[in-house]
């Protein structure tokens, strides 16, 4: 089981790189820059691969709407070659609020852009003169389109790595299907471990059936919240909010993923609740409806004996990596709660 994080750089991000390195020194496996509505992942990962010597690096998510396929593989390629071969390209589709909202761009065709991205960005690394006429993408442009001057090219760079590993996040059935097919890794949200095959199992296993051997395993990235000791369980209740907004407020009535997904595990009466509330402004009283069985079962929290069972049930579930969230007060409780998770999990 590897250990990962998301970077919190949100105060101030050079404190937050120099915690990197006392976190890969405590054993982390791999940290995730999340991009969202905030700043570019690409360029922090590229400060960090600087920093960082063994620690693998990756983009979680970066989303494609607003790159061309080729963009992305160049930017994966370039943070793979500074990295010396440690970077995992996370993408994904976002959301209509974000894409639309943000960007300006239309939100649509999320499976099949996924797909010819993916394709393309292998082609890219590769170093194949890229050619790709799919319903979205059309490199080189066909005649009647711009110039008519384009021409079949090839990366000028050789990659460190012909194939970066890619890691989609993935929630409704098809995407989920889609990923095991073609990707290295899913990232899923809220893992539950013990509803997973219950939410997930018949498109995993769809896209599994159709999966190259070459492509190994699916690798799960699960992330759980951490905190470790006899006196923690309280901190289960500093995750409603979080829960809360994702249940609640991510997405119009019939539009949330993450809604969607509550149901999936067995709590729909709760889910349209805490909609319902989040949607009417009672922030407070949609984080209570939480259901305490929900944070639980999607956290690891608790004694080190607890913890430990709660790590086998993810490892039991299929998950190989958990991209935790350290619930401390200082970078020195992050990195002790590293430290004991990897001392857990070894």
């Amino acid at each position: 089981m590897r250990i990962g994080m998301i970077l919190n750089y949100s105060a101030d991000f050079a404190s937050a790189a120099a915690e990197v390195t006392d976190l890969e020194s405590a054993g982390l496996d791999i940290m995730f820059v999340a991009e969202a509505y905030s700043f570019d992942a690409p360029s922090q990962l590229g400060y960090l691969a600087a920093k960082t010597s063994r620690l693998e690096l990756g983009s979680g998510i970066m989303q494609f709407y607003t790159r061309t396929p080729t963009l992305t593989a160049m930017t994966a390629a370039g943070l793979d070659y500074v990295s010396g071969g440690r970077f995992i390209l996370g993408l994904g589709a976002s959301g209509p609020q974000v894409v639309e909202g943000f960007h300006g761009v239309p939100y649509d065709a999320p499976l099949a852009r996924t797909r010819e991205i993916v394709d393309i960005c292998r082609q890219v690394w590769r170093r194949e003169k890229v050619e790709h006429q799919g319903k979205k993408y059309q490199i080189p442009l066909p005649e009647g389109r711009g110039t008519g001057l384009g021409k079949p090219l090839k990366l000028i760079n050789t990659p460190v790595r012909d194939r970066i590993p890619i890691v989609l996040a993935a929630l409704g059935p098809k995407n989920v299907e889609l990923t095991a097919e073609i990707a290295e890794g899913w990232q899923p949200i809220f893992f539950h471990p013990g509803k997973a095959a219950e939410a997930w199992g018949e498109p995993l296993a769809r896209g599994k059936a159709k999966r190259d051997p070459g492509l190994g395993e699916l690798e799960i990235f699960a992330s759980p919240a951490l905190a470790i000791g006899e006196d923690v369980d309280h901190m289960h209740d500093w995750l409603r909010p979080h829960l809360a907004l994702y249940i609640g407020g991510m997405g119009a009535k019939g539009k949330n993923f993450y809604n969607t997904l509550a149901t999936n595990y067995g709590y729909g009466a709760e889910a349209e609740k805490i909609q319902d509330l989040y949607l009417a402004g009672k922030k407070e009283e949609a984080a209570a409806a939480v259901p305490e069985e929900l944070l639980r079962a999607i956290s690891l929290i608790g004694p080190e004996s607890y913890v430990r069972e709660r790590i086998a049930a993810f490892a039991e579930a299929g998950v190989t990596t958990l991209t935790v969230t350290p619930l401390a007060a200082d970078a020195a409780g992050r990195v002790r709660l590293i430290d004991k998770v990897r001392a857990l999990t070894d």
